[in-house]
């Protein structure tokens, strides 16, 4: 064994990484490819999806087909439980991988298709239950993709909650509040880079050393069942780069709500170029982030240096220890879809004995010859009926008068008698003629006063018959 030999023993010459970022579904494995591209340091990739023509495209070399049976290569069509049955279908493949000196697990999906809603709760829960550090960064879709998918990414996103150490939700409609100018092609590339900037951010405070180094257990003590977690990241330069860095980093896209008040663990990463980071800028910085978060939290410190940045200073920020109600998506009350069976109703028809009752009807016989019984009138008839009532006793006329009255009538002769000679005539009265005006025997007299105080008649008297009133 020469020198050569003894200097390669023991050492291999790539140490395997980790941390592994996997990319689930369509949106997650977009992402991937970007990182892959882009580079981040000491990370290895996977994308994990059911279309097959999608992996096929993919330029990352490790690739997990989801559901080979299940969907045939297909996809899962939209439907998060198709997505979901993939994943355990293929369960045995990804817990192998996770298995090869795997210490922590991003996973990366847009929710609200498929694979990435159904499948990605399934491989976070593996990765959780081998006891990796299982961090989940995730987008809530565009509004213009419909209220189906929207409804279908919270429902994965809470359930998915539910199987990782730390959660961050970006949501794309932030992005295009920011970026709603540009053409769509550059609108999702923009979904892709703050993926990136999500997933690098974090693995590169552990991977890259610096002056003040945060190493995975850093990482670790922060980001470990730590609930819902907000990240930021900025860059500035100039006389105020500390201030406008932060400023920055607190209004990122990345961060879902930009309110840090109440977090509970804090995670503070400065980055700078060739011109180093002073004391006072770091203390800046430091300051600014314990005033923003009610000065509860605790945090851990690094400090580092890249180059590439010049003289700009950049900052990251990881802050956990958050409520869903920090995610205000996730307060939405949506209906949710629950498998129920149908119920079986065993309902027999229920038999009625009934004997029909038989009704013998005999015609009926109708004597049509009908006999009316006539009567006369006698007008001659004395005999009054006690009901009769009599209104007028001095008017009421006998039959034998009222016959007479009506056989004159048939006369003409009787009839010019009753028009042309008046009653009294016709009943032989006899009224004498005479002359109120000029008689004697009216009054002339009034009662007067004497002088004597007696009183008499006056003549005279104006009331009486020879004055009209």
């Amino acid at each position: 064994m020469n020198e050569e030999d003894l200097l390669k023993f023991g050492f291999p010459t790539k140490r395997p990484s980790i941390i592994k970022v996997l990319g689930v579904g369509g949106g997650g494995s977009n992402a991937v490819n970007h990182m892959f591209k882009q580079g981040i340091n000491d990370v290895d990739f996977v994308v994990c999806n059911t279309d097959v023509q999608a992996l096929a495209k993919s330029p990352v070399p490790i690739k997990i087909q989801l559901g080979q049976t299940l969907t045939e290569g297909l996809g899962a069509g939209s439907y998060p439980e198709q997505g979901k049955q993939a994943a355990i279908e293929s369960l045995n493949d990804i817990v192998s991988l996770l298995s090869e000196n795997t210490k922590m697990v991003f996973i990366t999906a847009g929710m609200g298709g498929g694979t990435g809603t159904g499948a990605a709760p399934v491989i976070a829960k593996a990765a959780k239950e081998l006891g990796l550090l299982t961090v989940a960064i995730v987008t809530i879709p565009f509004h213009f993709e419909g209220p189906r998918r929207f409804n279908q990414a919270i429902e994965g996103i809470r359930e998915l909650k539910e199987n990782v150490d730390s959660l961050l939700v970006i949501n794309n409609e932030k992005l295009r509040e920011i970026y709603g100018n540009l053409p769509a092609s550059e609108g999702f590339s923009k979904a892709d880079d703050v993926l990136t900037m999500g997933a690098k951010g974090i693995a590169e405070i552990i991977t890259v050393s610096g002056h003040i180094n945060v190493d995975f257990a850093d990482v670790k003590t922060v980001m470990s069942n730590s609930g819902v977690a907000i990240m930021g990241i900025g860059e500035a330069e100039g006389e105020n780069r500390a201030i406008e860095a932060i400023k920055i980093a607190l209004s990122s896209p990345l961060l879902n709500n930009n309110e840090i008040n109440g977090a509970k663990n804090v995670l503070l990463n400065i980055t700078s170029g060739e011109c180093e980071a002073t004391m006072d800028e770091i203390g800046q910085i430091s300051d600014y982030v314990q005033d923003a978060t009610g000065s509860k939290a605790d945090m851990i410190f690094g400090s580092c240096t890249n180059p590439a940045l010049g003289s700009k200073i950049s900052v990251t920020i990881i802050a956990t220890g958050f409520g869903t109600s920090s995610i205000p998506e996730l307060n939405v009350i949506t209906p949710k879809t629950r498998n129920q069976k149908p119920e079986t109703i065993n309902h027999k028809p229920e038999t009625i004995n009934h004997k029909p009752e038989t009704i013998n009807l005999k015609p009926e016989t109708i004597n049509s010859n009908i006999s009316f019984e006539q009567k006369s009138i006698d007008f001659n008839e004395n005999n009054i009926s006690e009901n009769n009532v009599v209104t007028n006793p001095q008017n009421t006329l006998t039959n034998p008068q009222k016959q007479t009255i009506l056989t004159d009538l048939d006369n003409n002769d009787e009839i010019d008698k009753l028009s042309n000679i008046p009653a009294y005539l016709r009943q032989n009265i006899v009224v004498e003629d005479k002359n109120f005006s000029t008689s004697s025997d009216k009054s002339s007299f009034t009662i007067n006063k004497t002088k004597n105080g007696t009183q008499q008649l006056r003549e005279n008297n104006s009331y009486l018959h020879d004055n009209v009133d």
